[in-house]
């Protein structure tokens, strides 16, 4: 495997892990009732998981791979387009996905009166 193949594979780890590794929302809970705020929580999350975020790398895998590959016969090697603009594409899908999902959430719980820190 060449350099730059590990390195690539290696930063979409590295994205990948971060997008994972994202904190959860930051509420202010000043005369906030604990069991009210579970409840809208709980719920919250529900909404949130309405976003597929495996779907959403399986289009961009697929798309960018597509996109790479088109490339990669300009540049002579189709396959290797591919790779990269499918893994590309994968990355990218699943951290608009993941942003989108978080969006959700701090949107609903906004909603509900909470102040969102972060």
């Amino acid at each position: 495997m060449s350099a730059t193949k590990r390195l690539v594979i290696t930063a979409a780890g590295i994205i990948l892990a971060g997008c994972a590794a994202n904190p959860k929302p930051i509420i202010d809970k000043q005369g906030v009732d604990e069991q009210i705020f579970a409840q809208d929580w709980a719920e919250c999350e529900v909404y949130s998981e309405e976003i597929d975020i495996g779907k959403g790398i399986a289009k961009g895998a697929a798309t960018g791979a597509v996109v790479g590959g088109v490339a990669g016969a300009i540049g002579g090697d189709v396959a290797e387009g591919a790779a990269y603009g499918g893994l590309y594409g994968a990355t990218r899908s699943g951290l608009d996905a993941d942003r989108d999902k978080q969006m959700v959430f701090k949107r609903c719980m906004r909603g509900r009166g909470y102040r969102v820190l972060n």
